[in-house]
């Protein structure tokens, strides 16, 4: 692939400084007049569904494919101004407003979800319930289900700043997980048996996790998935209320599980018309949230970008890939590999 520089989508999105990646490579046999244009708001999932996305969409279906760096925001407007085709990634609560202000104007539509939903929970590790043969570990806490089950056993993850109260491992600071959590633990009564510790960094929240699973040793805490961390350690989220939009407020603190975030893959409607072969592989794509986890792992021990990553993918996971596209399609797309 080639990197070049050119003017993209329009003046009043200009806001933004985007760099266009023009895939290049492998001659094609099936070659359309469209060019399908992603955006890379970069994080590195969204990068990396866009490039898996654009390698299949140029290899396989024979369209000129280019990936334009712009910010979330900017490459829903761009779609909307049909500048832009394709946003692989759409945090639909954090992008509430321009998300459904696109769909309004009916130039763009949702395409389903590039992956299991984001999830948030409390859990524990898994061997503290199940036990490791392997290593030789008990279970501590065989009869944990929920959360309400945690105030049984607080003397296990005693705080050793607080030794009279367990200890919670909470949100970063700053983060809006950070007050939701302090109040679902009054909501539960758990806040009578532990303490609430907000580590300073995603980093020292990642070590706590890691450092305890290393030396299997109890924990407690937050998280969220998708993450690296999840696929390096093996956690069971505890069971709370089923999530109630009623309870979602701080007068009554939060009492029910996170709501489960839909990302969506977000597109113009004209390719209805344009590329009704890409929109139906769009529809079709999703990948599983452990390799989404297991992609993140890989670009920690490698030190690799997240557009990297798409190899790795297409040559470790190619059960996932050819389920959405035909056996042509999937042909080409070797080929080019």
């Amino acid at each position: 692939m080639t990197k070049r520089r050119v003017s993209i989508i329009g003046a009043v999105v200009m806001v933004a400084i985007l760099v266009t990646t023009a895939f290049t490579g492998c001659a094609r046999t099936d070659e359309r007049n469209e060019t399908i244009r992603f955006v890379d708001a970069q994080w590195d999932t969204q990068t990396f569904l866009v490039y898996v996305a654009a390698f299949i969409v140029e290899h396989g279906y024979g369209y000129d494919v280019t990936v334009e760096t712009a910010s979330n925001v900017v490459g829903l407007k761009a779609i909307e101004l049909g500048e832009i085709d394709v946003h692989m990634e759409v945090a639909s609560i954090s992008l509430r407003e321009p998300h459904q202000a696109l769909l309004e104007t009916g130039l763009g539509e949702d395409l389903g979800v590039p992956y299991t939903p984001v999830t948030q929970f409390w859990a524990v590790p898994t061997y503290m319930i199940e036990g490791d043969a392997e290593r030789g570990i008990e279970p501590m806490i065989p009869d944990v289900e929920s959360v309400f089950d945690m105030a049984e056993h607080w003397e296990l993850f005693r705080d050793p700043e607080e030794p009279e109260k367990g200890r919670f491992y909470s949100c970063i600071p700053g983060w809006q997980c950070e007050e939701t959590n302090a109040h679902k633990m009054e909501a539960y009564g758990l806040d009578e048996y532990y303490t609430v510790f907000t580590p300073g960094s995603d980093t020292a929240l990642a070590t706590s996790l890691i450092t305890a699973y290393e030396r299997g040793q109890p924990w407690f805490g937050y998280y969220w998935q998708p993450t690296w961390v999840l696929g390096v350690v093996d956690v069971t989220p505890l069971s709370e209320p089923p999530y109630d939009e009623d309870l979602w407020n701080e007068e009554n603190k939060y009492a029910c599980e996170y709501p489960r975030e839909d990302n969506h893959i977000v597109a113009a409607t004209s390719l209805q018309e344009r590329a009704p072969d890409v929109r139906e592989f769009l529809l079709r794509f999703n990948i599983p949230l452990d390799v989404i986890n297991s992609m993140l792992v890989y670009l920690v021990d490698t030190g690799q970008d997240a557009p990297d990553a798409a190899d790795w993918f297409f040559t470790g996971y190619e059960e996932i890939w050819t389920e959405w596209v035909s056996d042509d399609v999937a042909a080409r797309v070797r080929a080019a590999l």
